[in-house]
């Protein structure tokens, strides 16, 4: 699966007609002497203002994170555990949908190592990074650590504990210290932010939709009545609410805490990339939903209850507890699935999210009970019991449906498997939200419905609005973009029709020509600059060098809201021969086209590699997304240009350099 290109460069650079290198991180590294036959490598980078540089820790889909190569370790020395890093932020990316890990100001890693080779006196390590501010930069830097002269009969022998030997790049320093003050800096601590409150909102509205089930929303007269008979007084019958309502919470924040306890802070959100766990997901999903649909109901065992419910007879504190944990288990049926999908989404996001999402959807979930039995003349402000309950259950289940082939579609891209393109997926999302649709309308009913004489303004104001959406994503079959649900049907080019079956038509394969293939918007994009520039010199027409990274967030803003503008998209299409150059592609060149660069030194393995030599080299710039125009004599027809959202400025840049071609 592509790991994401985030983009580089200061906005001064855009406007400096001589695009500079720009290295944000400036690398330091050290020693550190633990044992006789053990050492800490340490590197620690000072990043550069308002530059973020992506952990090792990133996610799947997210920026590119930081890598590690420990050269020539077999028979010498052995890594101890994976390379630690100091604490990294985290901060959601609204156009990959998903978070980025990243250090601001400085970053400190370390790897432990074990040396075997008594004979060793220095250990070459090197880190691919990427660091991004408007636009991004793929960097590496390689290390060479000098080791202390090491004697074979003291290897495995603790040092003595009173000292620890600190080591640069260029010499070894005794430092006295307790070996407590070693460094050591244990796993990532994830920072809180905005995230955390989007999911707490969302459970909380998860919240609000479980507790309108027929399992729940009619417990709340009886739990009331409960109160109203059991207290002394109305004081009593307060604080009896109040308890009731924080053990509601409890119950439920128990259970995220168990997910995270069991499961770890990082492992679900790990196990959330992975192809088979995401199958597993919309399987559960899919159990959930036929649930909510009627098809069978998902409970708990009937001893569990009645077990439970003895206990809450013997009222005080403990019976209060066991009154709220009654609750949760006799609405499972309901609340399940709910829990069950907010605690996927949320395991997902890793850290503490799953607390902090059973700590939303319990608040919603409890806040209605403590306030109604705080206030039982509130009750008369209730709606009756009835057929909008079951309604409001099986809608969450065409919900759950569609949520499902989210999970599916993951696991398909993972694969590159294209058996849910996106075709399939929005053929699939037309069919749950129209039935639906039919269902809110009263066209068609479930199981547990009962008859309709007729449809509350309620009902068909909310089957207007679904059928409206049905509507809306019609034209995606077609090649419409659908912004608005951008974030869950896979990309335009992961499709049966790139350019779409009712526009037109696409070139076939057998007419392209060679080493080209179809683009964005149907562009046709060479990714081979050799194949490009021959292509270009048959037909007489400009290049345009497009720098970009399969995960560049930058490069696919541009592409969707500036190359999609009519004018733009005309002259990309007739007037330049448009040559694609991905700095991120991982695939190895054969071993007689690898090289080391005369610019910059560094090992070239990858095509992406190339790429990245190729334009250091001939424009001075490691930026992407990066646009050059050049002539058939490879010269420079107007000043390259970066990140340019402005649709007038890019024309005009396009213009430009198209009318200077000879």
């Amino acid at each position: 699966m592509k790991k994401v290109l985030f983009f580089l460069l200061i906005f001064l650079a855009f406007a400096n007609a001589n695009a500079q290198i720009v290295k944000p991180v400036k690398w330091t590294s050290k020693v550190e002497q633990l044992s006789d036959s053990e050492f800490n490598l340490v590197m620690e980078g000072k990043i550069d203002e308002g530059w973020h540089l992506y952990s090792q820790f990133t996610p799947e889909n997210g920026p590119l994170p930081a890598e590690f190569t420990f050269e020539n370790a077999k028979g010498n020395y052995e890594l101890v555990g994976k390379t630690k890093e100091s604490d990294y932020k985290k901060q959601y990316n609204d156009v990959f949908e998903v978070d980025e890990y990243y250090f601001e100001k400085k970053v400190t890693f370390i790897q432990k190592i074990k040396i075997s080779n008594p004979k060793l006196t220095s250990i070459k390590a090197k880190i691919d990074f990427q660091v991004c501010k408007d636009v991004c930069i793929n960097g590496d830097n390689t290390f060479t650590f000098q080791l202390p002269k090491i004697e074979a009969s003291t290897l495995d022998q603790p040092v003595s504990s009173s000292v620890t030997a600190v080591v640069d790049t260029t010499q070894i320093v005794p430092v006295s210290v307790k070996p407590a003050t070693v460094t050591e800096i244990v796993a990532p601590k994830k920072a809180e932010d905005k995230g955390l409150w989007t999911i707490f909102f969302l459970a909380f509205l998860g919240g609000f939709a479980a507790l309108l089930t027929p399992c729940v929303f009619p417990m709340i007269p009886m739990t009331v009545s409960f109160f109203t008979k059991q207290s002394k007084n109305p004081a009593q019958g307060k604080r009896n609410a109040i308890l009731y309502g924080i053990s509601i919470i409890a119950i439920y924040v128990v259970l995220g805490l168990a997910i995270t306890g069991i499961f770890g802070a990082d492992a679900l959100n790990a196990l959330s990339t992975n192809a088979w766990f995401n199958v597993f997901f919309f399987l559960l999903l899919v159990i959930f939903a036929v649930s909510f649909l009627g098809a069978f109901e998902i409970m708990l065992p009937n001893s569990w209850a009645n077990k439970v419910d003895k206990q809450a007879d013997r009222g005080g504190i403990i019976g209060i507890l066991f009154m709220a944990l009654a609750l949760a288990i006799v609405s499972f049926s309901c609340t399940g699935p709910i829990v069950g999908t907010l605690l996927v989404e949320s395991a997902s996001k890793g850290g503490i999210a799953p607390i902090v999402g059973m700590l939303g959807f319990s608040s919603a979930l409890a806040l209605p009970f403590m306030l109604f039995a705080m206030f039982p003349s509130w009750m008369n402000s209730l709606p009756k019991s009835g057929g909008w309950l079951n309604t409001v259950k099986v809608s969450l289940g065409f919900l759950e449906l569609a949520l499902a082939f989210k999970f599916l579609s993951n696991a398909d891209l993972v694969l590159q498997l294209h058996l849910l393109e996106r075709e399939v997926f929005l053929a699939i999302w037309i069919a749950i939200f129209g039935t639906w649709a039919l269902y809110l309308l009263g066209k068609i009913t479930t199981p547990h419905d009962i008859s309709l004489t007729h449809i509350s303004v309620g009902r068909l104001s909310l089957g207007l609005l679904v059928l409206a959406f049905t509507v809306y994503m019609i034209p995606g079959l077609f090649g419409a973009p659908l912004k608005l649900i951008s974030a869950f049907p896979p990309p335009q080019s992961y499709s049966e029709s790139p350019m779409g079956f009712l526009g037109s038509p696409a070139e076939s394969k057998q007419d392209l020509p060679d080493g080209a293939k179809i683009g964005e918007h149907g562009i046709i994009t060479f990714t081979d600059y050799e194949k490009g520039l021959a292509y270009a010199k048959k037909v007489n027409k400009p290049v345009m060098l497009d720098f970009t990274g399969f995960a560049c967030v930058n490069c696919r803003k541009m592409e969707i809201n500036v190359w999609s503008d009519e004018k733009v998209l005309n002259h990309l299409k007739n007037d330049v021969v448009l040559i694609s150059l991905y700095v991120d592609d991982k695939r190895e060149l054969p071993k007689n086209e690898q090289f080391i660069s005369k610019s910059t030194g560094s090992e070239i393995v990858t095509i992406g590699d190339k790429w990245t030599d190729f334009v250091i080299t001939r424009y001075k710039t490691n930026t992407q997304p990066y646009y050059v125009l050049t002539d058939l004599k490879e010269q420079k027809l107007n000043e390259p240009i970066s990140y340019t959202p402005d649709i007038k400025e890019y024309l005009a840049w396009l213009k430009d350099g198209i009318s200077k071609f000879k």
